[in-house]
């Protein structure tokens, strides 16, 4: 289920979206002002950002420019302001799109869907094996032949995914950590052998001699298909 955090000062703005995307099952955080936004991406990592200008602590923009410091969540700006400086600026800071207030939700809806199918991951395999588990990374189902699952939690799919996302690559501990927990965390490296230990022991067949979670000494860690 795409994951969408719709940052607005205006609660009738808040409580409409969130009734148009949660019908059509999308999963809707929200935040009041560009600190909460921040954090909330930080904390709960959603897919896309919807993202009023004229917030009451942090500009749009300056909240654009933060989000790109340290992440490439795709953001599209949903504001009142028309005037084409302030979309320039808005694109300029890295926003992936613009759509002006009164809008229409239809054409809302179709740009998050073009925006989610460009930053989709490219070449990534639909499933992958290891140990007895078939990985489906799109219904985030891990399944043995005999049809029994394997739960597995919100950080372990995250840490999964991108690892899986880059098949044979060295990911290094700062990239994973930030990907994973945001930029606070980038020196948390136990954060990193906790969860990848978590996995081997619930997917590899032998946690002790991993043959696809694969640890870098000092570096980082590679998935091996």
């Amino acid at each position: 289920m795409t994951r969408i955090l719709i940052v607005d000062d205006e609660p009738q703005i808040l409580r409409a979206l969130r009734i148009n995307l949660q019908a059509r099952h999308y999963d809707v955080i929200s935040a009041a002002d560009g600190t909460q936004a921040i954090a909330a991406v930080e904390a709960e990592h959603p897919d896309v950002v919807v993202l009023d200008l004229g917030l009451p602590d942090l500009d749009g923009v300056q909240v654009i420019r933060a989000l790109r410091a340290w992440t490439p969540v795709p953001v599209i700006v949903l504001s009142g302001r028309r005037s084409s400086t302030d979309k320039i600026d808005a694109l300029d800071a890295g926003a992936d799109d613009y759509v002006t207030k009164p809008f229409n939700i239809d054409e809302l809806l179709a740009r998050l869907r073009a925006v989610t199918r460009r930053h989709g991951p490219t070449g990534a395999p639909a499933q992958v094996r290891i140990g007895p588990y078939t990985i489906d990374l799109a219904t985030h189902d891990a399944r043995r032949d005999d049809g029994e699952r394997q739960h597995l939690t919100r950080t372990e799919w995250r840490l999964l995914e991108l690892l899986v996302h880059n098949p044979g690559r060295l990911i290094g501990h700062r990239e994973l950590l930030q990907h994973v927990w945001g930029p606070t965390y980038v020196n948390e490296v136990h954060y990193l052998r906790q969860f990848v230990a978590q996995l081997r022991r619930k997917l590899e067949d032998d946690p002790a001699r991993p043959r696809h979670l694969l640890t870098e000494p000092g570096m980082g860690y590679r998935f091996q298909p």
